[in-house]
């Protein structure tokens, strides 16, 4: 399943097969679970940095949903974030939408040095 059959798939597109390599293979009925909106981030972000390694994405609940929150290197954080925040913000558009079909609410953070002490 190529990246654009995932994206149907997530956004309501047709029907394809699941016997190929995709950012989230493992894919269920509901295409927008958060397992599958995790994954989804930890591949984008992974492509994005110079030490896909080190990038960690884990869930936290929050008054208004889940939060997905992208732990990296503090070198690697600006390119996630992008120019003038467009990267990070496309990147949340996509979960948003994809969480909304669902009725759900789900949101993605780029975590800072303070915060990934304090959670850690």
């Amino acid at each position: 399943m190529s990246i654009f059959d995932f994206f149907g798939k997530l956004f309501g597109g047709k029907e394809e097969n699941a016997s190929s390599s995709a950012p989230s293979a493992r894919t269920t009925a509901d295409p927008s679970s958060q397992q599958n909106l995790e994954e989804f981030v930890l591949y984008v972000s992974k492509k994005l940095v110079d030490y896909p390694d080190e990038v960690k994405v884990r869930t936290a609940s929050a008054e208004n949903g889940n939060v997905i929150q992208i732990t990296c290197r503090p070198g690697d954080r600006g390119k996630i974030i992008g120019k003038n925040g467009k990267t990070i913000m496309a990147l949340r558009a996509l979960v948003s939408g994809a969480a909304g079909r669902t009725k759900g609410r789900v949101s993605v953070e780029v975590l800072d040095d303070e915060v990934e002490a304090a959670g850690a």
